[in-house]
């Protein structure tokens, strides 16, 4: 309870400094106070309704345990994914809402490589094999989960890579570490040029234990 209070405390402070609170004397001043306390007030809200604990279950890797069980089935992409290897780390990075900021600084990076819903799904099957899409291209090959640290190695012609499985409160992501992400990318799109290898090597650069990839729901 001591990590997701330090959470909150990060993102109030973000939002007073964004919303000008403690600027007095001018009228500037007492309209943007008004609206720091509005969104002061919606920060104690979701303590109080479970909200701000919830998010940090899905922007936190491990929280929320998975067994093989839960990643059988077909998974089609649903948004960017992003989750931090503690909540120590999440904290320090700005909270739940610098999560959603950088997947919408992935969003029009994988859009702009051919990732979507109709491009890009995975099916992991009981026999240990699995077959996925990644912008239309094809990969498949086996698996082995490692439950103990929710990493999922994927063994195929076209990579052998591992991965961080999550569960989601609609399904599941499958996130890597930059480099490995970047790998993936550039595999499976015959990536030419360098902004999507800019992007995501801003977000390691910036953000200490952060691991992105895809968000999937069935």
């Amino acid at each position: 309870m001591k990590n997701i209070s330090l959470i909150v405390a990060t993102a109030v402070s973000m939002m007073l400094s964004s919303c000008g609170m403690g600027t007095t004397g001018t009228t500037s001043g007492t309209t943007t106070g008004a609206a720091g306390a509005g969104a002061l007030g919606s920060v104690i809200s979701a303590v109080t309704n479970g909200q701000v604990l919830g998010n940090v279950l899905q922007s936190v890797l491990g929280l929320d345990k998975m067994t093989k069980a839960d990643l059988i089935g077909t998974w089609t992409y649903s948004q960017p994914g992003c989750a931090f290897t503690s909540k120590e780390m999440l904290a320090q990075a700005g909270g739940e809402a610098m999560a959603q900021a950088i997947k919408d600084k992935m969003l029009p990076t994988f859009q702009s490589v051919g990732i979507n819903s109709t491009s890009t799904k995975i099916t992991f099957k009981q026999d240990g094999t699995f077959t996925s899409t990644i912008a239309g291209k094809n990969f498949s090959g086996k698996y082995t989960f490692d439950e103990a640290n929710y990493k999922v190695n994927l063994q195929g012609l076209l990579l052998n890579i591992n991965c961080y499985a999550k569960k989601n409160s609609n399904g599941i992501a499958l996130l890597f570490e930059a480099s490995k992400l970047l790998t993936v990318i550039q595999t499976m799109t015959a990536l030419s040029g360098n902004s999507t290898a800019q992007t995501i090597g801003d977000l390691s650069k910036n953000y200490d234990g952060l691991r992105i990839g895809f968000d999937y729901k069935k």
